[in-house]
């Protein structure tokens, strides 16, 4: 499955795919990871690719995707054209205020990606939020593979926010599985 996660700099969308991969590696797929910056790190825009396989995959590079995650409104306008038929579409509706164009023949899923985190208290984990909305619907891995890569990524200082954005993972489980 081909993924991209799109938004400003600073939202988490690198981490997102680079834990997803990871998950993926964990199950013994052939992933890939591709990240893609903005002229800014904080504030310009910031995209990656992601391909979780269990046939070999041959290039990072994607131009169309099953699953497209677009955590602000030039993200959603940028990539909604990449996605596939019976693709995934998840929008930050916390950011996105509006519809995008391609709606007929995919899935969307609008999730309320800064509130949820808000209320767990942190702002930062908005795409821990959004990356269990992710795997809650395509199922391309499992949540304890995404915990594991969780608690390999997180170290040091960052430690701390393990359990964190656990429970934000799993709230964005809870609130796909509403749609």
């Amino acid at each position: 499955m081909r993924f991209i996660f799109a938004g400003f700099g600073g939202q988490g969308v690198m981490l997102m795919g680079q834990i997803l991969a990871y998950a993926g590696m964990i199950e013994g797929k052939n992933v890939t990871w591709m990240p893609s910056y903005g002229p800014e790190m904080r504030g310009g825009t910031a995209n990656c690719t992601v391909v979780v396989s269990d046939e070999p995959v041959a290039s990072p590079v994607v131009d169309k995707a099953e699953t497209v995650v677009a955590m602000n409104i030039p993200s959603m306008i940028k990539f909604q054209n990449f996605l596939v038929e019976n693709g995934y579409f998840f929008l930050n509706k916390s950011v996105i205020d509006r519809e995008p164009d391609k709606k007929e023949d995919i899935k969307i899923y609008k999730i309320e990606c800064n509130e949820i985190a808000d209320k767990l208290g942190n702002l930062k984990v908005a795409n821990m939020v959004m990356l269990g909305a992710v795997i809650g619907a395509t199922k391309i891995v499992s949540k304890e593979s995404v915990f594991k890569a969780l608690e390999k990524k997180l170290t040091g200082k960052k430690a701390e926010l393990i359990e964190l954005n656990k429970k934000a993972i799993e709230e964005g489980m809870k609130k796909v599985s509403e749609q």
